[in-house]
């Protein structure tokens, strides 16, 4: 029988040095799994992702509201062995919405220790403080389409380097007349890059290309890959 997309490669020692972990901690994870980078600069890059379960959001356009509840509690020297025992040298902590949970902080500096490129995929509603400065950061700004733009924590933009990401998910127009404005007004493709992604179902992806075109937006278009290649089947 041949091995499933899900499962780890054996992976040599020498490739990735452990680091003592808190005995202690847990996370409830969702998800742990190998596919390519859908989102972002790493675009088309095989990563490790690690799923926490649980988020205070309801966004209307969610795509993975199997990871609002349920889950296994994991320890964290466990789900590293996970995540190393997939031989990638890129991991990404999401949900849900990781930081929800406060080990997550422990987590993402556990992975950066172990020697990966660690990213963080967060809905920017809960403070970013705390978080390793190794762990690059992409933060999504909840637009009006959402349902949840009152969550928007706007004091996280400051926290936010050029190493890190911002992402708006467009909806419609109205979407894309705020979120156009936020990024002049804060100067945000000043501070880090930004995302502008159709709603997938909701928004044509050509007609968002062609905002940004004619207004010749500063930010970055993207549609997610993985959904291109696989759908909306979990584990990928």
């Amino acid at each position: 029988m041949g091995r499933s997309a899900h499962d780890p490669p054996a992976m040599p020692s020498s490739r990735i040095q452990t680091q003592p972990v808190p005995a202690t901690a847990r996370l409830r994870v969702t998800e742990v799994f190998a596919s390519l980078q859908g989102e972002g600069l790493s675009t088309g890059v095989p990563t490790v992702f690690v799923r926490l379960t649980g988020c205070p959001l309801r966004c209307g356009y969610c795509d993975t509201t199997y990871a609002f509840s349920g889950g296994r509690s994991i320890g964290l020297e466990e789900l590293l062995a996970q995540v190393r025992a997939f031989g990638l040298s890129h991991a990404c902590v999401t949900g849900g919405e990781p930081l929800a949970q406060p080990e997550c902080l422990t987590l993402l500096s556990a992975l950066c220790d172990a020697g990966l490129r660690v990213s963080l995929e967060t809905s920017g509603a809960l403070p970013l403080e705390g978080i390793d400065p190794r762990v690059q950061k992409v933060m999504d700004l909840k637009t009006p389409g959402s349902g949840e733009a009152d969550r928007n924590r706007l004091q996280n933009l400051e926290l936010l380097s050029a190493e890190d990401q911002v992402k708006f998910v467009i909806c419609n127009r109205a979407d894309y007349e705020w979120s156009r404005a936020l990024v002049a007004s804060h100067r945000l493709d000043s501070r880090c890059t930004v995302l502008f992604s159709p709603a997938a179902g909701t928004l044509e992806p050509v007609r968002l290309a062609e905002w940004i075109l004619a207004d010749r937006l500063p930010v970055r278009f993207q549609i997610q890959l993985h959904k291109v290649l696989w759908g909306e089947q979990p584990g990928h």
